[in-house]
């Protein structure tokens, strides 16, 4: 049995041009399922994770302009309610893309809860942007009234910005493994939208809190729950590079954790762009993982039959 967890970048619902409507989500989520698709064609058994960046985005915004006529929700339930929003789209559309290609599989996207420490770090200083941006005056405004933690994001203006904890554990890996290996096909599962439900555990049972995980972090702790060997990101560039954007820049066709570890410290990987994927990578691959991937949708093929991508391995 050939299985593998895939993390899709932001792309796979929304490009950067692109304003969000529901139109645009369908179509870039058509592209995505073709690529899919053809992985599973080819006998693969999945688990997809996915962003959710403008959609929860766009929830908090519809939040503030509604306050006044309904109830805000807290994060914690934005996160869910756009699990259920993107999982709806996504399992629809690959459902639909595999019945024509004569294929019937089930596809079910699951609620994700992910564990955290109640006493993370993070809590007590807030670095995920979220939402909107604001100008200084709105900014000062916000944050007396709803008590919000509010940075300069870009020169003048500003953003909220959230905790994001350490991911400790997904409360639902023992149901996802159980539906991926439950046969020959298994069944294809979508989880851990948005990195996951942050919740800590209080003496009454679990509890959601204020807070962003990241997606590929959770993704890993997702894939090394269930056991999966292969961690596969989809993102923008087709390979890993050093020396991104400049004169001498070099693409990796393969390294190995310490390479990947030395080349972090080095401060080759930003923590804006490439840096948590390879974060994420070193956890998987440290905690019985045995490869990742990481690569564009476009260069998926290529990449599996190993003529694209760059591959990170644990030695």
């Amino acid at each position: 049995m050939k299985t593998a967890l895939i993390a899709l970048g932001g792309n796979a619902l929304l490009l950067p041009d692109q304003k969000g409507s529901i139109e645009e989500q369908y179509k870039n989520m058509r592209v995505t399922c073709d690529i899919l698709a053809e992985m599973i064609k080819e006998g693969y058994e999945l688990v997809l994770t996915h962003g959710n960046g403008p959609q929860v985005g766009n929830m908090l915004m519809q939040n503030e302009l509604a306050s006044q006529v309904v109830p805000p929700m807290p994060l914690d339930i934005c996160v869910a309610q756009s699990q259920g929003q993107i999982g709806y789209i996504f399992q629809q559309v690959l459902s639909n893309k595999l019945k024509m290609e004569g294929i019937n599989r089930s596809i079910c996207s699951l609620i994700t809860q992910v564990l955290v420490d109640k006493d993370d770090p993070a809590f007590k200083d807030p670095t995920k942007y979220i939402g909107p941006y604001y100008l200084p005056s709105e900014a000062n405004r916000l944050k007396e009234e709803k008590g919000w933690d509010i940075k300069e994001a870009e020169n003048g203006k500003f953003r909220r910005v959230v905790p994001s904890p350490e991911p400790k554990s997904i409360l639902e890996s023992k149901i996802i493994r159980e539906l991926v290996f439950s046969g020959e096909e298994g069944h294809i599962i979508i989880a851990a939208g948005g990195g996951g439900v942050p919740v800590v555990e209080e003496e009454e049972g679990y509890v959601g809190v204020e807070g962003v995980i990241d997606k590929y972090l959770a993704s890993a702790v997702l894939a090394v729950d269930i056991e999966e060997e292969f961690f596969v990101m989809l993102t923008r560039v087709d390979k890993v590079c050093l020396n991104f954007g400049s004169s001498d820049e070099r693409e990796l066709d393969s390294m190995t954790v310490d390479q990947a570890k030395q080349y972090l410290e080095e401060g080759q990987f930003p923590p804006g762009s490439m840096g948590p994927k390879i974060k994420a990578s070193i956890h998987f691959l440290e905690n019985g993982g045995k490869r990742v991937l990481i690569t564009s949708s476009e260069k998926l093929s290529a990449a599996l039959d190993g003529k694209d991508g760059t591959y990170i391995y644990k030695d």
